[in-house]
């Protein structure tokens, strides 16, 4: 019965999916250009991520050179940032998950129309520029699935602190941060190069799908 619903909403959802994309190639908007707009989104929404998550570290890191006194109203303003930073990953996974259903769509109907061709030397041609597409999408979405990745970890620190430092607004709540920002520090670091680097795959897609007509 499990098995019977999970096909019968993967079909339902492959059903809605085609036939929006047919209703939006009749008002002209093939499948290439809501690709690209979603790879646009997406890259959008990583550099956003980007941004919030520096911004969060930049507060996680003025608590530790604050009083104790201080300490509630530096918790509300970094337990802030956690929520937008929580958003902002959100927007991230769903911009990549909506990626994918008209990828496949497009590859699907570039594959199909390969046998409509007469001429053998296009055919090959256009069949050569499917195959470089695909890989070149894979590698978008490995590089973009891999700094999507680096942003729980970061999440999971960042809420285990603003979690004690709630009920912990005294000197040792400020030990305990100070201990975690070096690891923190890097650990952003590493997430804001992979999404730098995502966000370039995500340029030079965009421009290969442009070319390719």
């Amino acid at each position: 019965m499990r098995l019977f619903l999970f096909l019968s909403c993967a079909l339902a959802l492959t059903s809605c999916s085609s036939v929006y994309y047919g209703a939006m190639e009749k008002i002209g908007i093939p499948k290439r250009q809501i690709l690209v707009e979603r790879v646009e989104s997406a890259r959008g929404a990583q550099q956003a991520a980007k941004q919030q998550f520096a911004s969060a570290l930049e507060h996680f890191l003025s608590v530790t050179k604050v009083p104790p006194t201080e300490l509630k109203g530096v918790y509300d303003r970094l337990n802030d940032e956690l929520k937008r930073s929580e958003a902002r990953a959100k927007e991230v996974r769903d911009r990549i998950g909506s990626i994918d259903s008209v990828a496949q769509a497009l590859f699907g109907e570039w594959n199909l129309e390969l046998a409509q061709y007469s001429n053998p030397a296009l055919r090959a041609q256009s069949e050569r520029q499917l195959d470089a597409t695909k890989r070149r999408y894979a590698e978008l979405m490995r590089v973009m699935n891999v700094a999507a990745d680096r942003m729980e970890p970061v999440l999971v620190t960042f809420r285990d602190q603003v979690l004690f430092l709630k009920h912990n607004l005294n000197a040792q709540a400020i030990a305990a941060l100070s201990s975690t920002s070096q690891n923190l520090q890097q650990d952003i670091g590493r997430l804001i190069a992979d999404m730098e680097k995502s966000i370039k795959e995500a340029d030079a897609f965009i421009s290969t799908m442009q070319a390719v007509k």
